[in-house]
């Protein structure tokens, strides 16, 4: 719920998915739960339909995704993390999920080109297929279309990082991905939250 531009960052990607044409969200609420329902209700006002899993205790994003499931279904899902800002069109994403669904992949990352806090990068991207070898590394955006069988070896209520399980599907040549060189902002600390109020100002 961390505000930017006069409104939380996740308002801000709750219109922009109703905006490219996605009609639901699953949330995963734990600390201060009651705060986030309250703040963004059902949806209707951005709108979407909003679904919340209510964990007991932060699980990652790996444990929460897989705690989200039931509400998931089978077929592959856009995810994106709530702690950035990004102005990427989620639009250009709903046919992976028919490539996923098809193919032995399991996911589809966003990439961003290294900001100033992760110059070392996370991954490379050679010919669309994201690996973890030699050449230039770039940072993953919290952008992803993923298969539930990315945490399929993950419990209901298993606490789980979610990085470990990209970094071995890269390995295994398991990942599509794309390269993003547009505005995105990750808000972790507050100089990097103050930058992104002066670009929003300055808009």
């Amino acid at each position: 719920m961390v505000s930017a531009g006069g409104k939380p960052l996740i308002a801000w990607h709750l219109e922009r998915l109703a905006q490219a044409g996605y009609r639901e969200a699953v949330i995963n609420v734990s600390h201060l739960a009651e705060c986030i329902v309250e703040a963004l209700g059902d949806g209707g006002r951005y709108g979407l339909r909003i679904t919340y899993s209510r964990e007991r205790e932060p699980l990652e994003t790996a444990g929460g995704i897989a705690h989200a499931r039931a509400l998931l279904g089978e077929a592959p899902f856009l995810l994106v993390n709530a702690d950035i800002y990004c102005e990427f069109d989620f639009a250009a994403l709903r046919g992976v999920s028919r490539s996923i669904s098809l193919g032995s992949r399991l996911g589809h990352l966003v990439l961003v080109p290294n900001p100033r806090h992760r110059s070392g990068g996370d991954f490379t991207l050679e010919d669309g297929v994201i690996g973890d070898g030699s050449g230039p590394r770039y940072t993953y955006a919290g952008i992803a279309v993923m298969s539930p069988a990315m945490v399929a070896g993950v419990g209901a209520e298993q606490k789980a990082p979610l990085a470990p399980l990209l970094y071995a599907a890269a390995a295994r040549r398991q990942l599509g991905g794309e390269l993003y060189r547009g505005v995105w902002q990750d808000v972790g600390t507050r100089e990097r939250l103050a930058e992104l109020e002066t670009y929003l100002a300055a808009r």
